[in-house]
């Protein structure tokens, strides 16, 4: 709220510039944005890509500033220190920061247009219909309604460098630092996203989402000991945060789905289990159906074999008389 608020009161004055240094991730875009949604600014931003040169540059600028001195729009210009590719792209927003215009950067044909553009605006409002006077009226409206919001990192040497080299960036802009999270925010962040997780109770969730602020801080401080041991910054952004978050869901549902897939093979196997059971106790309930006819059968095989026995008896001795 407070960072929204100052950059709200930045970019509602005429050539009011910010300049917004925080780790990656802190919010300064986001929050740049919202700002300008606030004041109903329009937002305008650059693409770059590998062959984004000077002259693509021009190219953009030109465009927000025909759309802020021509049409008379309100425009957030944000950039960020990634998309200064070329240490050479700070020499026009240097001159935008300064002056508020870059010399040579119109044809004296596009001079031409503006001045038609702006010449009846100019006249109601008692300008002189002479090119001197209506470029600088062109040039008050620039100033009036254009905002340049830079997003730049701490981390490194090239905020340092860039902010000696020129000038512009530190004199004429008004700086809102973006410090770390506090730890109320990292659990109010950790709750909110972690909502979509399924957790046996709210308190476990919240319980979860502390021990993630907790851990996150916890490396701020050995970031901070780090810093007097070795004289070197080790940091660790909100980013880092986020990222934690996003492994910790991933995992969750990784070693869920591993438990989930061994109970359901727990679960057919005691199914098999259960299914084997069945079929031995009916197995052996038909083998003692059968085994009472077996020993019946076999008792009945026992006493043929004594009826033949017998007739054998009586065969040899009747063969014996024969023989006499």
């Amino acid at each position: 709220m407070e960072h929204i608020t100052r950059t709200c009161r930045i970019i509602d004055q005429p050539s009011g510039h910010a300049l917004l240094v925080g780790v990656g991730g802190s919010g300064k875009q986001s929050l740049s944005k919202l700002s300008a949604f606030i004041l109903s600014i329009e937002v305008f931003r650059i693409v770059v890509s590998s062959s984004y040169g000077m002259n693509d540059l021009k190219e953009d600028i030109k465009v927000v500033f025909m759309k802020a001195g021509c049409a008379g729009n309100a425009q957030l210009f944000v950039l960020t220190d990634t998309q200064i590719i070329n240490d050479k792209f700070l020499m026009y927003i240097n001159d935008i920061l300064s002056t508020g215009y870059i010399e040579g950067l119109f044809a004296s044909d596009e001079l031409d247009e503006i001045c038609g553009k702006v010449r009846s605006e100019a006249r109601s409002n008692g300008v002189e219909d002479t090119p001197a006077a209506l470029f600088d009226f062109f040039l008050s409206k620039i100033k009036k309604n254009l905002h340049l919001d830079l997003c730049f990192s701490p981390v490194g040497d090239a905020f340092r460098i860039r902010a000696r080299m020129f000038a512009g960036i530190i004199n004429n802009t008004t700086m809102d630092y973006h410090h770390a999270w506090p730890t109320e925010a990292l659990v109010g962040v950790a709750d909110r996203f972690l909502e979509e997780v399924d957790f046996d109770t709210p308190e476990l969730r919240h319980t979860v989402s502390e021990h993630m602020a907790f851990c996150h801080n916890s490396i701020d401080e050995a970031n901070a000991r780090f810093l007097l041991s070795e004289r070197r910054n080790n940091y660790v952004t909100p980013t880092s945060f986020l990222e934690l978050i996003k492994f910790y869901k991933s995992l969750l549902n990784d070693k869920r789905g591993k438990i989930i897939e061994q109970i359901k093979r727990l679960e057919i196997g005691l199914q098999t289990m259960e299914d084997t059971n069945k079929v031995v106790a009916d197995l052996s309930v038909e083998l003692d159906e059968t085994m009472v006819i077996v020993d019946a059968e076999k008792e009945a095989t026992g006493k043929l074999i004594a009826v033949v026995d017998a007739e054998a008896a009586d065969a040899a001795k009747e063969e014996a008389i024969a023989k006499e």
